[in-house]
């Protein structure tokens, strides 16, 4: 029986990345919907969990993709709701790679011990990326984490958000120039840059010889880069004083633990797969590699 993937993007048109990386996870097929809201997907879920007995449910799976967390979480929350008995399919939740590129991230720096007891700032916090980042830093044992925004609001938002879903305490700061960012960085250690591609949040004269900065990684993979300075290959690099991670780096572990995460929803049909599960799945495979 062939493996099924439903593949549920909020956006306007479905993500060929996504799409890709199924495939060499080892999806027989992709079939890809758009636009997907609370409103319009109970049928495809229905779809799902009827049309195959029992024993053969697991060759179904359902990923939630899109630009958008919230929207991503309420899909999420939505299809849940549909399961009953043995009437379900396992889910995974993977916001424009939210989950597994902060999994990736933040499991890389918890491998070296450069989590627990320090303080974090998540740059662009309040995108997919950076909301996820900072709620894996806090559940990694980081003593503070502070998110940031070019607007306050926005980033208190994304802080209760936090706080409601997964009950982690974050700091919301607001970035507009280099004298925000400076705050938002004083006495920090980590400094996580989530922002947009192609979009610089730190110069180098920011993060260079910072007196508390001594680890920061960048997800960003397209010139120029979030941090001035770093490159994309770096991996546990020594920079400057810090040891740095860049979006090569991270990405590598992020399509290993995509690939195998989306590998692991065919292997029964009960698993939900969200931030908590997928940052457990990457520290397993790098304990394991």
């Amino acid at each position: 029986m062939k493996k099924l993937l439903i593949y549920l993007d909020t956006d306007k048109v479905a993500s060929a990345f996504d799409t890709i990386v199924a495939y060499d996870a080892g999806a027989d097929h992709v079939i890809q919907y758009a636009g997907i809201t609370p409103e319009n997907c109970p049928a495809l879920v229905e779809g799902a969990i009827y049309t195959r007995p029992p024993n053969k449910k697991q060759n179904t799976a359902i990923m939630i993709g899109g630009s958008n967390l919230e929207k991503g979480h309420a899909l999420m929350e939505t299809i849940k709701a549909q399961f009953f008995d043995r009437f379900r399919v396992s889910v995974m939740l993977d916001s424009c790679g939210c989950n597994t590129t902060a999994a990736a991230g933040v499991a890389l720096l918890a491998q070296h011990h450069l989590v627990k007891g320090k303080n974090a700032t998540v740059l662009a916090g309040t995108g997919p990326v950076g909301q996820r980042a900072a709620t894996m830093l806090a559940q990694a044992g980081a003593q503070q984490v502070r998110l940031t925004s070019r607007k306050l609001d926005r980033a208190k938002q994304a802080c209760e958000f936090a706080k409601a879903h997964y009950q982690v305490e974050l700091k919301p700061f607001e970035c507009v120039d280099e004298d925000s960012t400076a705050n938002a960085l004083d006495g920090t250690h980590i400094a996580f840059c989530a922002g947009k591609t192609g979009v610089q949040l730190l110069a180098a004269k920011q993060w260079q010889n910072h007196p508390s900065l001594n680890t920061i990684v960048d997800v960003n993979t397209c010139p120029p880069l979030g941090a001035e300075g770093l490159e994309m290959t770096d991996k546990h690099t020594e920079r400057f004083g810090c040891i740095s991670f860049g979006g090569i780096g991270v990405g590598t572990t992020k399509l290993a633990t995509q690939r195998s995460c989306i590998a692991m929803l065919f292997t029964s049909n009960t698993l939900v797969l969200d931030a908590k599960e997928i940052y457990q799945q990457t520290c397993t495979m790098l304990e394991q590699s």
